[in-house]
């Protein structure tokens, strides 16, 4: 964190960069970086300005868990993102059920709300409770929206005279509160910018030029974790016949489909999905050895065998055209097993390495048959797995 939001100011403090992440995953679709680290600077500077501007003892914006189900909303709560006061550093990351508080009330409501001296002391009660200010004698917040949709609240409290926040102050801190949606809406533009430069275009999965940074990545943990990991290069067989008998606007479409199969056949898994090029794909899975490579595998090829492609009207291929019999050919490759003897390596050479013993046992596969699965260095037999 940068010295704006947690050195200059005891009184002013923000989640980590990293903490705010889970804020963010919401419809506009990552590890730390500069978007979320300026962020949490700007939201502080914000807090601090809109505080000075009403002349209040402390501040705090509230985040929702854009995860919820709008349904179960009222159920939900609401995060401390950042906090301004003397008691900032106790705020910071408590979590207030929405039934509580005016911040709760404004997020539910979708509507400003202020409680005074002179209004119902259960009010100032239930703020207290969270803010670890002690006694609260006044207090306004106001709702923080995403286009249309409420994320969370500006609350302010105590003003410094002791009286109540008028209506102009209101009207001010409604401002700031847009300052704060423009903020996310920035930040979740970058982190959509920075997701897009690592997709396909047409299938939605990874790029290969992603694959090859994360599958880095990945080898470092297994190794430093002790753990397995599986390549699987996947490539569809005779993939030029759909081209030349249905056309390009039909093979896109197959395409596109075959990597939804793909991308639901990992569910739940620690899985990197890649369209590698062409009619080829990579699969990489974290903490699977080789058998359950070679389940995953043999899964995949008999899903693609009894799949029906192009059934209904698509985004790319206008008229169905009902493509069954596809199959595809698939090369398996593991950590522990076909790098075992390489832990001097370096994380590119095994890399490397993984990917071309992957890569070399798809051709074998080819070379034997299609439509079966093999294990650099030996062939795995076809074998017919039932689909739920």
């Amino acid at each position: 964190m940068s010295d704006l939001a947690h050195d200059s100011d005891p009184f002013c403090r923000c989640l980590q960069p990293a903490e705010l992440v889970q804020f963010l995953e919401r419809h506009r679709a990552s590890p730390h970086s500069s978007f979320e680290s300026s962020f949490a600077d700007h939201m502080v500077e914000i807090l601090r300005r809109s505080s000075d501007f009403v002349s209040a003892q402390a501040g705090v914006i509230l985040l929702d868990n854009p995860k919820i189900k709008p349904q179960a909303r009222r159920r939900g709560i609401l995060t401390a993102a950042a906090a301004i006061g003397e008691a900032a550093h106790t705020i910071v990351g408590t979590r207030l059920p929405l039934a509580d508080g005016l911040a709760g009330r404004a997020y539910l409501d979708g509507s400003t709300q202020v409680v005074g001296p002179d209004d119902d002391p259960d009010d100032l009660a239930s703020a207290a409770a969270y803010a670890g200010l002690g006694e609260i004698t006044s207090g306004v917040a106001i709702p923080i929206r995403i286009e249309n949709e409420v994320c969370g609240a500006l609350e302010l409290v105590n003003r410094r005279d002791g009286g109540s926040f008028s209506e102009h102050e209101r009207k001010l801190l409604e401002i700031f509160a847009g300052y704060i949606s423009i903020s996310i809406e920035n930040v979740l533009d970058g982190r959509q910018a920075q997701e897009i430069a690592k997709r396909d275009n047409l299938t939605g999965l990874f790029n290969d030029r992603y694959l090859h940074i994360a599958l880095l990545e990945q080898l470092d943990l297994c190794r430093e974790n002790d753990e397995d990991l599986a390549v699987m290069f996947i490539d569809l067989d005779f993939f030029k016949r759909v081209n030349d008998t249905h056309g390009h606007l039909a093979g896109s479409q197959v395409l596109r489909e075959v990597g939804l199969m793909l991308t639901r056949a990992t569910e739940g898994l620690e899985a990197i999905t890649a369209r590698y090029g062409g009619d080829e794909f990579v699969t990489v899975v974290r903490r699977m050895d080789l058998a359950g490579a070679v389940d995953l595998a043999e899964r995949i090829r008999t899903e693609m065998m009894t799949e029906t492609f192009c059934a209904k009207t698509g985004d790319i291929q206008a008229d169905p055209i009902f493509l069954t019999g596809l199959t595809c050919s698939i090369g398996i490759a593991t950590l522990k097993r076909h790098l075992g003897q390489s832990d001097g390596d370096s994380t590119a050479a095994s890399k490397t390495t993984i990917l071309r013993l992957a890569d070399a046992a798809m051709y074998v596969a080819k070379e034997t048959g299609r439509n079966r699965t093999a294990l650099a260095g030996e062939l795995v037999r076809r074998r017919e797995l039932a689909i739920d």
